[in-house]
């Protein structure tokens, strides 16, 4: 860091002399981990750019349907881009999943039905799927449950799946029709689940029972290895555009890939039974879209060098961290745990602090919708609640563990993650 860079922190943010020399120590620590990440996001920038023109894509797919929006060429190009760049038979990219949870929530409901049990393999999934599956309180909001749907999972075993118990669970009760593999850490405190780890899950769970599904959670995964879930036999996923995939242009929306009958069935539950993914304007966000797929390998790739450089401040200023710097990564996603409810907070103030936008704003634990917990959420984002950006979230609980995630460059997640970690110390 030069020293004007140094001056304007100090000026302007008050960073301390401390927090400068645990952030120049562990910038020579970590620059020998990125060389591995450069060299997947230059593959799969070579694997998008090929699926774009193999489609033939042009200005005049940049659609602006309206109404019904039958025959949108633009929409309907995306959707076999996204196939090919996924590996899969079919993809549904729509404007109108609202967010992640959404996309799951449409793929789930579209492939489950009465008397079919869902099996989660990687513990509880992540906070607003309960209310979806119906493992939260709350009654009469047509749930999973409420449609006659069952509920199993296999917590983790030191971190692992207990593919012991998995296949008790699979051989026992042969109404399991849909295996979940949440791959990211949600709020849990694990490594998210390398590419290589799914293809094992997947492997087993078919040599059991062949004609379960496997379904995969992906967001915050996309671009973080050279191959995705559905490249080791997964036959279902989904994932936010506001994450990963969107690369921080794309101002909404999310996607199901997969095999085609389990597409077009998830499409059925976003729009209705008989017009699935044939109908729904796109508003004019195509070109957003197509150009945030296309700038994603790149910026997925600031955010992981981000999480690795936070990873390692914040392990030299005493906390626990995971992933550690040098473990291999399947997703942007960083977690701390701070075992303090007021350090966890001061983080996360100093990450909305450092924000391009809303930086003036204090966020505070809140009642957020979804989740069981208070949640505070720092976001001072473009694209609100775009976790692509730089941003961090923790549950109100102990021990108190605050998930880093995000940054469109790299330089912005430096100087944020100088702010809050100041913030944080002093």
């Amino acid at each position: 860091m030069i020293d004007l860079t140094k001056q304007q922190l100090k000026k302007n943010y008050n960073i301390s002399d401390n927090v400068l020399e645990i952030y120049e120590k562990a910038l020579k620590d970590v620059e020998i981990e990125f060389k591995r990440y450069d060299d997947i996001r230059e593959f799969n920038q070579l694997k998008v750019l090929s699926a774009l023109q193999q489609e033939r894509i042009s200005d005049s797919h940049f659609t602006n349907s309206t109404g019904y929006g039958y025959g949108d060429i633009g929409r309907e190009a995306l959707d076999r881009v996204y196939a090919k760049v996924f590996n899969t038979e079919s993809a549904l990219v729509r404007p109108h999943f609202v967010n992640g949870t959404h996309a799951l929530g449409a793929a789930l409901f579209g492939n489950l039905r009465p008397k079919d049990t869902m099996l989660s393999v990687v513990g509880e999934p992540y906070d607003t799927l309960h209310s979806i599956i119906g493992i939260s309180e709350e009654e009469n909001i047509g749930s999973l449950k409420e449609y006659g749907v069952k509920y199993k999972q296999v917590d983790l075993k030191n971190g692992k799946v207990d593919l012991d118990k998995v296949e008790e669970i699979l051989k026992e009760d042969r109404s399991i029709k849909l295996v979940h593999i949440q791959r990211s850490t949600g709020y849990g405190w694990r490594n998210a689940l390398l590419v290589s780890e799914i293809k094992e899950i997947i492997s087993f769970v078919k040599n059991i029972k062949s004609d379960v599904i496997c379904f995969v959670d992906n967001c915050y995964g996309e671009f973080i290895d050279t191959i995705e879930p559905t490249d080791v036999g997964a036959d279902l996923m989904a994932g936010s555009l506001i994450k990963n995939i969107g690369g921080g242009i794309a101002p909404t929306g999310g996607y199901i890939v997969g095999k085609e009958e389990y597409v077009t069935q998830s499409a059925y539950r976003l729009t209705i039974p008989g017009i699935g993914g044939e109908c729904g304007s796109t508003f004019g966000v195509m070109r957003l879209f197509f150009q945030g797929l296309f700038l994603a390998p790149h910026i997925a790739m600031e955010a992981v060098k981000g999480a690795i450089l936070c990873s390692r401040m914040l392990e030299l200023a005493g906390f626990e961290v995971l992933p550690k710097y040098t473990d291999k990564r399947s997703d942007i996603i960083q977690a701390i745990k701070f075992n303090d409810k007021d350090k966890l907070i001061n983080f996360c103030k100093g990450i909305q602090s450092g924000s391009p936008v809303d930086s003036f704003v204090q966020c505070e634990p809140w009642d957020m919708p979804g989740y069981e917990d208070q949640v505070i959420m720092a976001a001072g984002a473009f694209v609100q609640g775009s976790s692509i950006e730089l941003s961090a979230d923790a549950p109100i609980r102990e021990p108190y563990i605050a998930y880093l995630q995000g940054g469109l460059t790299y330089d912005h997640a430096k100087i944020g993650i100088l702010i809050a970690l100041n913030k944080t110390l002093n």
